[in-house]
């Protein structure tokens, strides 16, 4: 039978090539839902492609016409928050793909793991936001975190077939991002035009700003340390230009284990669909022949303060990673309205993180709150 898919945030980057994955694979995948935020005409489009039992727009005021656009055909058209929450739990749905970017990735992955889906996991602001709470309900649920993120993917390949042997460290590849070789004086005056043309991956905006300013690796580092059950100490960030090299793991006996190949999220959307199955691909190869040299270099945490700050959350725990997620989308929103500098983010996040109430041990309740209340905070400082 082939496996149901509910694709959440189905117009992004990720969404859109997940559903050409599932294209190339007609005869093992099946699209059951299809989510978005805003894009209502390529929704719509996708839609009338893929068939599938259920679209939801999150925004509402976009549902007429998604209802309109539809009628001729016998698709389910819902609209909301609540109802993408709702249509992850449909009992034919075999596993829930959450690509939907920021904190509000979060409502529908716990509402998918309760009803024991499993979870293919490109939305990092999960885990960064609540992964003590999502990793104790994937446990309680016996429901499977499959990494989508080309770095996690990576390691979650490396470790493979490794028997369990302890994990020394984990090694996570960064790009630098655009602004990687640029002084202060440069970074303060850069614009969203130079920040959005990141050198090897093409993502959405929000990701691509914050891989400009390494808020995006800072949150991968979280992301690891939930998904992989590891110490901060224990994930070294090392910037590789060429971006072959997607995140290594070192053993105990000083053996390290990399995986390779193009930037492409292509592969890692279409491991975590088959695990532990591996699919033909038709996509470019890597051409060993291309790359003269591979270097690494030592993230510089004062030029890119973010990333110094995601180290700071984390070791402080709590609800301090969602204060640092909430004022990051904040700002980042700001800057791509030209509201706010580049080194302007960064100030911004550290006043909130000093301002926002600290919550030992949240609840869900907890860190909705929590969110409210650092994006207040944020908002109020530029």
């Amino acid at each position: 039978m082939k496996r149901q898919l509910a694709i959440l945030g189905s117009t992004g980057s990720i969404g859109t090539q997940a559903l050409e994955v599932i294209s190339e694979h007609p005869d093992r995948f099946e699209v059951y839902a299809l989510t978005a935020n805003n894009q209502v005409d390529l929704l719509i489009n996708q839609a009338r492609k893929f068939m599938p039992e259920v679209v939801v727009i999150a925004n509402e005021r976009k549902y007429p016409e998604l209802k309109e656009a539809l009628e001729d055909l016998p698709i389910k058209v819902w609209a909301g928050s609540d109802a993408i929450a709702q249509v992850v739990q449909a009992k034919p749905i075999d596993m829930v793909l959450t690509a939907m970017v920021g904190y509000a990735g979060l409502k529908p992955t716990i509402a998918a793991i309760k009803a024991g889906k499993a979870i293919a996991l490109a939305n990092k602001e999960t885990l960064v936001v609540a992964g003590e709470l999502i990793t104790a309900l994937a446990a309680e649920y016996k429901v499977p975190i499959l990494p989508v993120d080309s770095e996690h993917s990576a390691i979650f390949q490396c470790l493979n077939g490794t028997y369990d042997n302890p994990v020394e460290k984990l090694l996570l590849t960064a790009s630098g991002g655009p602004f990687r070789q640029k002084t202060m004086e440069e970074l303060a005056l850069v614009k969203k035009e130079q920040a959005l043309k990141h050198p090897n991956w093409h993502m959405g905006a929000k990701i691509t700003i914050d891989s400009a300013s390494m808020m995006n690796k800072g949150f991968e580092m979280i992301e690891a340390k939930w998904l992989f059950g590891v110490a901060p100490e224990q994930i070294q960030i090392i910037v590789h230009p060429q971006s072959v090299i997607h995140s290594m793991v070192q053993f105990e006996d000083g053996a390290v284990i990399a995986q390779l190949g193009i930037p492409d999220m292509k592969l890692p959307i279409a491991y975590a669909f088959s695990y532990p199955e591996r699919m033909k691909s038709h996509e470019p190869r890597l051409d060993f022949y291309q790359y003269a040299s591979l270097t690494f270099e030592e993230p510089d945490m004062k030029r890119f303060r973010n990333l110094a700050y995601a180290f700071e959350a984390v070791k402080q725990g709590g609800n301090m990673p969602c204060i640092l997620n909430a004022a990051n989308e904040v700002v980042v929103a700001a800057f791509l309205q030209d509201r706010i500098g580049f080194l302007q983010m960064s100030d911004v996040i550290e006043q909130t993180m000093a301002k926002a109430s600290f919550i030992q041990r949240p609840t869900y309740e907890d860190y909705v709150q929590t969110d409210k209340e650092a994006r207040r905070i944020a908002a109020q400082l530029f």
